[in-house]
């Protein structure tokens, strides 16, 4: 009987040298996907060990879900959460940020989002990035790229000089949430979001 199971869990592949169990884990392996959910649930597992599959497929679904209400591209949201906290949703920072979205106490009584609420962190930080990218598209060739340097040091500091700060850790901070959606930091838009990679 329990020969029978492995090589039923092993199929279609059923050669006796893979292992049954590891076929068994659809949301951390498989072939690419073109659905954002598997996508961002597969970056997720990847990059928390923590994080259990099926929170992991709640915090995508959420994820997808709050991006598209906001106007923005899912895995851009994604890029920005796993960047945050890698969706951990008891994240502390060492300035005292909170949460999945990593939002302080007195930014989150702002803009009325309880931090330690994964979906509403998760919400309020697609209401933060997509309110900075509806702000400066069409004002900027790269309104993600700014909209991120917005969320990491503040509109003001957008503001004062009219573009990314040369701030070294929000530059750097830029590079690495655009450089997890695609591996090369090219801009995001609508034409090419799905075909971003999530790579940690």
């Amino acid at each position: 009987m329990e020969h029978l199971r492995d090589v039923a869990l092993r199929w279609p592949d059923d050669r006796a040298d893979r292992d049954a169990i590891y076929g068994a884990r659809p949301l951390y392996d498989g072939p690419p996907v073109a659905g954002a959910e598997l996508a961002i649930t597969r970056a997720i597992l990847h990059t928390n060990l923590r994080v259990q599959p099926l929170a992991a497929l709640r915090f995508a679904i959420e994820t997808t879900r709050a991006a598209r209400r906001r106007g923005v591209p899912p895995e851009f949201l994604a890029a920005l959460l796993l960047q945050e906290s890698a969706y951990d949703p008891r994240a502390l920072s060492s300035a005292g940020a909170v949460g999945i979205g990593q939002f302080t106490l007195e930014t989150a009584s702002d803009y009325g989002v309880d931090p330690f609420d994964p979906d509403a962190s998760i919400a309020g930080s697609a209401a933060l990035i997509g309110g900075y990218v509806a702000a400066y598209r069409g004002r900027f060739a790269d309104p993600y790229g700014v909209a991120l340097a917005a969320y990491n040091a503040g509109p003001g500091a957008v503001a004062a000089c009219g573009c990314i700060p040369n701030i070294p850790e929000t530059r750097g901070y830029v590079a690495r949430i655009l450089g997890l959606m695609n591996g090369a930091g090219a801009p995001v838009t609508a034409g090419n979001a799905l075909a971003v990679r999530l790579v940690r």
